[in-house]
């Protein structure tokens, strides 16, 4: 019996993806971004659609079905029922949304079978079935069905689908069953990215900088906002006010009444952060952390359900998912890596194995289906060196014995180390694939890669990549977190206390006053947002962090994605090598070939990243 071929895509809103899976197993996926260096691409995803099929080896026209990660015309009820309860004040929005649809987004079907056409060099007629999944569908099956478990609850919690902007589901076997929803303009998604464009950071990429920034404010917003922006019920559902609210109206998330509400106007992007943005992020966070929390206690009381799954861009907030993992009711919880609308591919993709195709799905409670979410285009040596010589670059190639201990050395002598190797990671997580690393005993580490490697903000936070064996050792965490979606507190063991004069520090005062043993990766709150590296899914980085224990008796390694701020992740060996010589990088690392920073030619573009690039 030949294999079922399944291509799932999501495209034409924000981050663009391709996946692809035999028999419902994940062949490949990746993010359209990787590929045309665009950040958040949201065009169709070409190129990442011919790497899924290249890495099948297949055509086009070998795909069984194809199916897209929404329903356009469903979204488009919604935008022109939403206009019209608002008219006339909707109207300059309208105007600016309606080419938009009118010329692709309205006539999807035709657009995407043009794209596959080209891209198949085939006739309309010759394409596989085309079908659509619901958003939020999508992505309630990019988390239960490749999870770990047999029965979960699903909440999936995101900016706006069609309608729908929180729902719960029931998974159990290979099929999963709406619960409930709450639809638009009601959503904690739209809420947390109105006070991240509130802050002076972008919608859809800065509500990350928002959660780091939250632990040097204080929360003292939080009533301000549960008493005029949300009415929050005791079982964790909701309702906005929108008086205050401007984006089912306007071009803009909030309105004069939201700025009076909290004593001035907007942050203006790029101007200096003040403790009052640092407070109003450490509110919104605590009023997300009390809904999903609340949302996930009623989930648990009415299903009975001793496992959870998390997907849509709000369980990309590891503080919230580690609080619900250690505070809430499930036994354990799992989360989607590529919990956004890239994910959307994967899961429309499973909809239609596992309820269109009624496929089987194997799980045993304990490992989910991902790869470690190691999806991408992987290097050939070949191709490395071919790029490498390009440059003129200068390289050693090694042996792993040669390599692994080297690169330790290097690291503890407190160099900054550029890792690319095996499969490029799917989701917006660097996961010791395409990674930036470093010695989180280093004082200077944190402030270093923000401003000499990554040219970002200095309060931004880094991860810690830690040998799954010995997570516990360092963090109050009895689990594996392989996919950096978790916060958990650091040990006391390894706190360092502050002084009585370094408390009364505030803001930003904070981040130079070291927290623990690992100053690089504690956050200023004692907290860490932790990858724990496995042997099974990546024998690479596992034996870097081996070695680096063995030399150090330290099991842990900073770990930030490859990339400067404005860009999306290196891909590439080419992408590295630009990104290494355009930065103060000290070494890079693509598969064996390890390169030194004094040995390279000089660099004939800029004399670094700070002139070329363009700021969030």
């Amino acid at each position: 019996m030949s294999a079922t071929y399944i291509l799932g895509i999501s495209a034409y809103y924000h981050d663009s993806a391709a996946a692809l899976i035999r028999d419902g197993k994940i062949v490949a996926a990746a993010q359209q971004e990787r590929f045309t260096r665009k950040k958040h691409d949201p065009d169709f995803p070409a190129e990442a659609i011919e790497y899924c099929l290249e890495e099948a080896g297949i055509s086009v026209t070998d795909i069984d079905h194809v199916v897209f990660y929404d329903k356009p015309f469903v979204k488009f009820e919604r935008l022109l029922e939403t206009y019209l309860s608002y008219a006339p004040k909707g109207f300059r929005s309208f105007i600016a949304a309606m080419p938009v649809w009118l010329k692709d987004k309205l006539y999807l079907k035709t657009t995407l079978k043009r794209e596959l056409a080209k891209l198949g060099d085939c006739k309309q007629s010759e394409l596989p079935e085309l079908m659509f999944a619901e958003h939020h569908q999508s992505h309630a099956a990019s988390a239960f069905f490749f999870s770990p478990y047999e029965k979960a609850v699903v909440l999936c919690l995101d900016g706006v689908g069609e309608w729908a902007t929180t729902s719960a589901w029931m998974g159990e076997g290979n099929r999963l069953t709406p619960l409930w929803e709450i639809d638009f303009p009601h959503s904690l998604g739209l809420l947390y990215s109105a006070f991240t464009y509130f802050t002076g950071f972008k919608v859809n990429s800065g509500e990350y900088k928002l959660m780091g920034l939250a632990p040097y404010g204080q929360p003292v917003y939080v009533d301000l906002i549960l008493d005029n922006l949300i009415d929050l019920k005791a079982d964790g559902t909701f309702r906005l006010d929108m008086s205050y609210f401007n984006y089912c109206t306007g071009l803009t998330m909030t309105n004069d009444k939201f700025a009076d509400l909290f004593g001035g106007p907007a942050r203006t992007s790029e101007t200096e952060i003040t403790q009052r943005e640092m407070d109003l992020a450490a509110s919104i966070q605590k009023v997300t952390e009390i809904v999903v929390m609340r949302l996930a206690q009623t989930l648990q009381k009415e299903t009975g359900a001793e496992y959870l799954c998390l997907a849509g861009g709000v369980a990309l907030n590891c503080v919230s998912n580690g609080i619900v993992l250690r505070d809430g009711p499930f036994k354990d919880i799992w989360i989607q890596p590529a919990a956004g609308d890239a994910g959307g591919a994967l899961g429309a993709a499973s909809v239609v194995w596992h309820h269109y195709k009624d496929g089987p799905r194997e799980v045993d409670n304990k490992n989910d289906l991902m790869s470690g979410a190691y999806l991408g285009p992987k290097f050939s040596p070949q191709g490395i060196k071919k790029e490498l010589d390009a440059y003129g670059a200068v390289y050693q190639q090694l042996p792993d014995a040669e390599l692994f201990p080297r690169v330790a050395q290097i690291l503890a002598d407190e160099n900054v180390v550029g890792m690319a190797q095996g499969r490029m990671e799917f989701g917006p997580r660097a996961l010791g694939g395409r990674s930036i690393i470093g010695d989180p005993r280093s004082p200077k580490m944190q402030s270093v890669m923000n401003l000499k490697i990554k040219y970002r903000e200095s309060f931004r936070p880094f991860a810690p990549a830690v040998l799954a064996e010995r997570v516990s050792d360092y963090f109050v965490q009895d689990r594996p977190s392989p996919y950096m979606l978790l916060v958990a507190p650091v040990v006391e063991e390894q706190r360092i206390a502050m002084t009585e004069e370094q408390e009364q520090l505030f803001g930003i005062e904070k981040l130079n006053v070291p927290r623990s043993r690992l100053p690089a990766v504690t956050h200023v709150d004692y907290s860490a947002r932790i990858q724990t590296v496995h042997k099974e899914t990546n024998p690479y980085f596992h034996s870097i962090l081996s070695e680096f224990n063995q030399m150090t008796e330290c099991g842990v390694l900073v770990n930030t994605s490859f990339n400067v701020r404005g860009e999306p992740i290196v891909m590439t060996a080419d992408d590295a090598y630009r990104c290494f010589m355009r930065t103060e990088m000290d070494y890079l690392i693509i598969d064996n070939f390890l390169l030194a920073k004094t040995d390279q030619p000089a660099w004939e573009g800029t004399d670094n990243w700070k002139d070329e690039f363009e700021l969030d």
